[in-house]
């Protein structure tokens, strides 16, 4: 019930605004003590009386939860059992009863700070911030994470909360699992990568909201208004009381007899120390009004020119996670996603006033799915002995070969593959004189391309080679050794490549088996 004390009134008012504002007594419990705003509690030293302090997590969650405040007077919620045990009666205090089931429930008993449908919506928020392993219906308070639909999906298959787990590198790729019999030893319901899914729902709560940014931006700016004007009014408020205060501890002071010292220094002191207080909450509101300007009209044109560009500001790297999953939720109730058919995701999404949209796409591959090709992996860790990933890309690319997300192959994704695989290599080729390319083997001979081919061909001179348009390795050792250097030699006197004769005259590279 409302209280005579005005300073009193507007605490706990403020109390019930700030919940509204943040949605959880967590964050509301951070705001009063970023803020330091002090909140009357009431004091038993012989007797009662009211203090203000800087408010406990639990103090806050009491005032939300207790229905005196929404103007309800409740009496007999934890009724007592009687038990006879060994013939003595004890008596138990049993569980909270539901509100309309206590002894004495009168609703509108007196005025309260909030209406009881008000209430009822606090009591529904909290429920849905409490993490309850027990059940999905929880959808949890706006936290940091990237899923921005976290609590809000549901499994078309099974009816299942999708739950929400973050993986990768840095810990922040979202995935959305529904978890069906996985626990028992079976397999997730449904399962999904959260990115390219946040992005179009996104996209159909910009497309809603766009319009309405102008009635944003000025909301906005009279929240931030409302919220300075609080805060300031409390500490005007903090420094009347004190400043009452120190002057009855001047009048006591003033009306002790001087001579009694024992009594006049504890008043002086009680006094001092009023005075500090005094000066104190002066100091605050002045530090207040410094850093806490009315808005300027340049800054009100400029939340207006926010309001109309409002998918800017959604994509700014600037806005928190937390603030646009509160922006959802404000519109969205849930959303009901299923798998049909097989590689398409179909979305249901009910908006709070009744009207729901529908639409399709693709299913993010797994991370089985979007695995490397092992026939890939294995090319790259032979290649890596020898070739930079720069190569190695360039011959993947060459044989139509792509990642496991599609993506064409460069040195930057050779390399990240090398290290998920545990694969050594280097960004760049390794210099062999040793082993010569085509092109190497040709200037080294003096000669064209064409007659190392021709070469080959005959089966005079060796060549390996990795993969098919991987480059062809050569020892320099073989171009030098006969009849390969006979011939190079006929070749720079006469102008003429003659393998008839050379070619019958020497055995085979690769001779046949013995029978």
């Amino acid at each position: 019930m409302l209280v005579p004390n005005q300073r009193v009134q507007e605490a706990i008012a403020l109390v019930f605004s700030t919940f509204r504002a943040t949605g959880s007594i967590r964050q509301m419990h951070q705001w009063f003590h970023e803020h330091c705003i002090e909140l009357p509690v009431n004091q038993y030293r012989g007797k009662a009386r009211i203090v203000f302090k800087l408010p406990t997590y639990g103090f806050l969650s009491s005032v939300l939860h207790n229905p005196i405040y929404a103007g309800a007077y409740v009496y007999g919620r934890r009724p007592q059992e009687i038990r006879v045990l060994d013939g003595i009666l004890k008596k138990r205090q049993c569980s909270p009863v539901a509100l309309e089931r206590a002894r004495v429930f009168l609703r509108d008993h007196h005025e309260g700070y909030l209406d009881w449908a008000g209430y009822q919506e606090n009591i529904r928020v909290m429920s849905s911030n409490t993490r309850r392993w027990d059940h999905d219906d929880s959808v949890g308070p706006a936290r940091r994470g990237s899923g921005l639909l976290a609590g809000l999906l549901r499994c078309g298959r099974c009816g299942r909360k999708l739950h929400v787990r973050y993986w990768g590198k840095s810990g922040t790729a979202a995935r959305y699992l529904c978890e069906g019999d996985y626990e028992a030893g079976g397999r997730y319901c449904l399962g999904f990568g959260g990115s390219g899914i946040d992005r179009r729902v996104a996209d159909e709560v910009l497309q809603v909201l766009s319009p309405v940014g102008i009635d944003a931006s000025f909301e906005a700016i009279h929240q931030i208004e409302h919220a300075h004007e609080a805060r300031r009014g409390l500490l005007v408020q903090q420094l009347t009381q004190v400043e009452y205060e120190a002057e009855r501890a001047f009048e006591q002071y003033d009306q002790v007899d001087a001579r009694n010292r024992l009594v006049a220094s504890e008043l002086e002191a009680r006094w001092n120390e009023r005075l500090r207080q005094v000066e104190a909450v002066k100091s605050t509101i002045a530090q207040l009004e410094a850093t806490a300007q009315p808005l300027s009209e340049a800054e009100r044109a400029e939340l207006r020119s926010l309001g109309a560009h409002f998918r800017d500001v959604w994509e700014s790297p600037s806005c928190p996670p937390e603030l646009k999953k509160k922006i959802v939720r404000t519109v969205v109730d849930e959303i009901v996603v299923n798998e049909e058919p097989p590689g398409t995701l179909r979305f249901v999404v009910p908006w709070k006033g009744g009207v729901h949209t529908r639409f399709d796409m693709p299913r993010p591959p797994s991370a089985s799915e979007s695995r490397t090709a092992e026939g890939d992996i294995d090319l790259i860790r032979r290649m890596a002995e020898r070739y930079g990933d720069d190569q190695i890309a360039s011959v993947l690319n060459r044989l139509g070969r792509r990642t496991g997300k599609g993506n064409r192959w460069n040195e930057h994704r050779v390399a990240s593959a090398r290290k998920s695989h545990g694969i050594g290599g280097q960004a760049r080729t390794k210099l062999d004189h040793e082993i010569l390319s085509l092109n190497a083997a040709a200037e080294h001979a003096a000669v064209s391309d064409t007659t190392i081919r021709r070469l080959i061909e005959a089966g005079l001179l060796r060549y390996q080679q990795v993969a098919p348009h991987a480059p062809w390795e050569i020892r320099r050792e073989d171009l030098d050794t006969n009849p390969v250097r006979g011939l190079i030699e006929h070749l720079h006197r006469t102008g003429k490549l003659d393998l008839r004769g050379a070619a019958g005259s020497q055995r085979h590279l690769f001779p046949a088996e013995t029978k």
